[in-house]
């Protein structure tokens, strides 16, 4: 004899996936590259902790923490509730810096060592810094285009023409 299936049990239960954001996000271009951001620097940092190279670790931590920040933040569409953040701005900022550290810290950590774990994190950092590369250019231009459209709406702009 077959027990009558409760209503509710056509939708999976709200357990752990109401932490993960939405697909949708996550199949977006910004998604991708935050999510590939963070996999890379929790990467670099596991890389730099497996060969104790205590000088090297906090610029991956602190990266894999705000990539992970940005990516529940975008997710969660915290940029549109929180207007008084200049969010694409504050992005930028986040990825020239990170691009620059990790290309940095990859030198270092390649030139330096001659073992395999920071090997790895160097290899991986330029990976990184590849990502960033094209996340900062993404947001610049993005950051560009609202700039222009924020100008040509204001009277000053009308006035010019």
């Amino acid at each position: 004899m077959e027990e009558p299936e409760p209503s509710g049990a056509a939708a999976p239960p709200p357990g752990l996936r109401s932490f993960l954001p939405p697909r949708e996000f996550l199949c977006s271009r910004k998604g991708q590259l935050l999510l590939a951001e963070a996999v890379l620097s929790f990467i670099i940092f596991i890389c730099y902790i497996a060969y104790l190279a205590a000088f090297f670790m906090m610029a991956p931590l602190l990266e894999f923490l705000l990539a992970l920040f940005l990516l529940f933040a975008y997710a969660a569409k915290l940029n549109e509730k929180f207007k008084g953040l200049y969010w694409p701005l504050m992005d930028f900022l986040r990825c020239v810096t990170a691009a620059v550290l990790y290309f940095a810290i990859s030198i270092a950590a390649v030139s330096k060592y001659n073992d395999g774990a920071p090997k790895a994190a160097g290899v991986f950092g330029f990976i990184a810094t590849i990502v960033y590369a094209i996340d900062f250019y993404i947001t610049f231009n993005d950051l560009v285009n609202s700039l222009k459209q924020g100008s040509s709406d204001s009277p000053e702009g009308h006035k010019s023409e």
